[in-house]
């Protein structure tokens, strides 16, 4: 196995406190830091994806690749494949990150037949195994890439082609033997063409009942080769597709209720696909958590200003801060993590913004679990975020109101009680004032 280092200038990244000025250093995440019990790198199990940084290129639709990198030769050989994993195991090695994730078709050339691809693929996962080994570095989940290859162009599990289906199944079926292979925590599907383009060629019910049998086939095999992994499904609502069929988590939990796969799967949330929406950044993290369905995060954001999936690091601490209270209030990821399912701009060329990329938003996220963790513990005060929001929903505090939420109450008893209260002169002409901006204040004196 090859010795030498991909990356000589780089050195381990370190703690260094929020006074220093490296950019080679880490500011705020100090993996060893307790918080609420745990260690920030036990909150945070911070992954870095396999696909965009070291299969990303730089190149865009209007655009040649702009990334060179040393590891790198440009063709498509096993030995060019293995180069790369040992170079982002350094790589995983020096920023400190515990896990990493893959596509099966990133890290393997696909051969002339499938006997061929798989022989590629196993090779290369002997390698990986090697890898984690030696440096500790654990798999958080694999996947497999159901949306680059022309025989997809019509969906995966959802295509009106039965040869398309059966490819992707097969596929997925080795997918899951190599994430098992390798002590995957997860198994994740992202079918980026499930869904349509016009619904004018469009049997949308029978293309969501195929999806239903797809999964629960990729279920029953899972349980014969004993997989422990976390099933994971990752909503978007469009691109490549106009319109995907699972748009957001409340449609793929929707789905999951309608098939009865609910017990089997989690939700991995990508923010940015959340704003792609139509929602704030945080609201699919809020919503899959607080139904019970939040099993894992891909760490990233979008730009408001473009209309595409842009995948770049998360740099917001308010936002992070909104997202790790939900990590905290569910009592963590499980086994599921942060994934910086991200890229470096096409722009950023240099071999290490790929190191800046990741402390900042490892940064960001450390900032953000401080501040969580601060509003959590401020829940006594008053004047705290959790205070208010409890003040809130005071009136739903009264026996009546307890009835309703335990679905016991009838709408006789809630016409008997406006009338009530009308003789009392006690229903309000208005509810009281919503105060956004002063929740909004309120979180600047958390993130600091």
């Amino acid at each position: 196995m090859q010795t030498n280092e991909y990356f000589p200038a780089i050195s381990k990244i370190k703690y260094e406190g929020p006074t220093s000025k490296n950019p080679l250093a880490f500011k705020h995440y100090d993996e060893s830091e307790v918080i609420l019990g745990k260690t920030m790198k036990e909150w945070l199990r911070f992954s870095a994806c396999y696909w965009h940084t070291f299969r990303g290129t730089g190149a865009d639709p209007f655009g040649t690749p702009t990334l060179c990198r040393p590891y790198e030769d440009g063709s498509n050989s096993l030995e060019n494949a293995k180069n790369r994993l040992r170079a982002a195991f350094e790589f995983f090695s020096k920023v400190g990150i515990s896990f990493w994730c893959f596509h099966d078709r990133d890290i393997a050339p696909v051969g002339a037949t499938i006997e061929e691809t798989h022989r590629n693929l196993d090779e290369i996962v002997e390698l990986a195994k090697q890898l984690q080994q030696k440096t500790g570095v654990k798999l958080l989940w694999g996947t497999a890439n159901l949306f680059s290859h022309p025989l997809y162009m019509c969906g995966a599990s959802s295509s009106p082609d039965f040869n398309a289906f059966a490819s992707a199944a097969a596929q997925v079926k080795k997918a899951i033997e190599v994430t098992a292979a390798l002590g995957g925590q997860n198994f994740v599907f992202w079918n980026g063409r499930d869904g349509y383009q016009t619904i004018l060629n469009t049997d949308v019910k029978r293309e969501m009942d195929h999806m239903a049998q797809f999964y629960r086939m990729a279920v029953k095999y899972c349980e014969k080769i004993g997989f422990q992994g976390q099933l994971l499904i990752e909503p978007k609502p469009r691109e490549p597709m106009k319109h995907q069929y699972d748009y957001d988590a409340q449609t793929t939990i929707s789905f999951l209720k309608l098939y009865n796969l609910d017990s089997h799967f989690k939700l991995n949330i990508e923010p940015n696909h959340t704003t792609l929406a139509g929602h704030d950044v945080e609201h699919d993290i809020v919503f899959a958590s607080k139904l019970g369905f939040l099993g894992s995060i891909d760490s990233n954001m979008g730009d408001v200003m473009l209309g595409w999936d842009t995948d770049q690091f998360p740099m917001d601490p308010f936002k992070t801060t909104l997202i790790m209270k939900a990590v905290l209030e569910q009592g963590g990821l499980g086994s599921g993590g942060l994934n910086f399912d991200c890229k470096v701009r096409r722009e950023s060329t240099d071999l290490d913004d790929m190191f800046i990329s990741h402390i900042g938003a490892m940064d960001t996220y450390a900032r953000g679990l401080r501040a969580a963790a601060r509003i959590l513990e401020d829940a006594s005060n008053a004047h705290g975020l959790v205070s208010m929001m409890n003040q809130r929903y005071l009136t739903w505090e009264s026996e009546l109101a307890r009835k309703v939420e335990q679905g016991a109450a009838t709408l006789e008893e809630m016409d008997a009680y406006v009338k009530a209260q009308e003789q009392k002169g006690q229903i309000p002409r208005m509810v009281a004032s919503g105060k956004q901006e002063l929740y909004e204040m309120t979180l600047q004196s958390y993130v600091m």
